[in-house]
């Protein structure tokens, strides 16, 4: 599905579903803006509108794969992007996945190309069919316009992650092993991908040294800084989040080994107590004592009893004393 949207400055209107074999005519005045969308397209599509814009083949080659991380290449009189959207359901067994946008900015036109429905897009198209409002700032603007939505989705997910730890943190006492080393690993999984994400982008829109890897207007650039201290602030948040469930999975750990160590001291205990008991009724058993005859024998039972329950009291009081128990 490709959709276009042109904004033409001089009449200050929108012009929906225009005809692309016209785009030199549309482009012929660096204040108006093409934007062309395209939605789960093939292969023929995407070589339809690279022939028309003269996009390079490595471009067009990124677009039909998946490429993992976020990156902008500059061409001749074009930048390509690479940008991903997160996509997060808890109860799934990949709570989070990543959706690719590829862009393409050129001077007064956008090209956006994704294979599955973004919210942002369809938000920013659903308002251009009714103002101007995203395109009459410059094909700048309307990059950021769609990456600050993007962005603004990983605050939901972050702020989910951080009631998870905390949630896990009161849990790693009560639940079993098995339950809480899962979901261990779910969040160390899904804070890997947010920082995979997260810190390409954080690259791409940053300001080094005075300047930006692409080029901006001098009026927009207040709106790229805002966007890269959103970045910034994420890419702080998965930092600490990585943080944190590394330190609740050591507490874990120790707690893990603490309660196998009170268990073994209690085996160890028990065993120490039964050594001495086992011998004490070994020996009354081997008749050591029946040359004192058959009147002896209840005699014989409640001494041993008494030795053995007299041995136990003694090493349990000693055992208490060195703080064993």
């Amino acid at each position: 599905m490709i959709k276009t949207y042109f904004y033409n400055h001089s009449e200050q209107k929108m012009i929906h579903d225009v005809d692309l074999s016209r785009k030199d005519e549309f482009l012929k005045s660096p204040e108006d803006l093409l934007w062309i969308d395209l939605y789960d397209v093939g292969n023929n599509e995407l070589q339809y509108i690279a022939k028309i814009f003269d996009f390079h083949p490595l471009a067009i080659e990124d677009c039909l794969h998946v490429s993992p991380r976020a990156k902008v290449d500059k061409y001749d009189d074009y930048y390509f992007f690479v940008i991903h959207a997160l996509r997060y359901n808890e109860e799934s067994d990949d709570e989070i996945t990543t959706v690719e946008l590829n862009v393409f900015l050129g001077p007064n036109y956008i090209v956006t190309i994704h294979k599955s429905p973004m919210s942002t897009i369809g938000r920013i198209a659903s308002i251009c069919h009714r103002n101007i409002s995203y395109l009459n700032r410059g094909p700048d603007y309307l990059l950021y316009a769609i990456v600050d939505g993007i962005t603004d989705e990983y605050f939901p997910i972050m702020d989910r992650i951080s009631m998870r730890i905390d949630e896990l943190e009161d849990e790693i006492f009560e639940h079993r092993m098995e339950e809480i080393t899962e979901e261990f690993l779910a969040l160390k999984r899904t804070i890997i991908l947010i920082r995979r994400v997260i810190l390409p982008q954080k690259r791409i829109f940053a300001n080094v040294s005075g300047r930006y890897s692409f080029d901006i207007s001098e009026e927009n650039v207040p709106f790229y800084t805002d966007l890269s201290d959103h970045l910034e602030r994420i890419a702080d948040s998965a930092e600490t989040f990585r943080d944190l469930v590394n330190g609740a999975l050591d507490t874990y750990f120790t707690i893990i080994s603490g309660k196998n160590h009170d268990a073994m001291r209690v085996l160890t205990i028990i065993s120490t107590i039964a050594l001495p008991l086992t011998f004490v009724t070994g020996l009354f058993g081997m008749n050591t004592f029946g040359w004192l005859g058959e009147a002896a024998e209840p005699y014989m039972l409640i001494i041993s009893l008494s030795v053995m329950i007299i041995m136990t009291f003694l090493m349990l009081y000693i055992f208490r004393k060195r703080n064993w128990l």
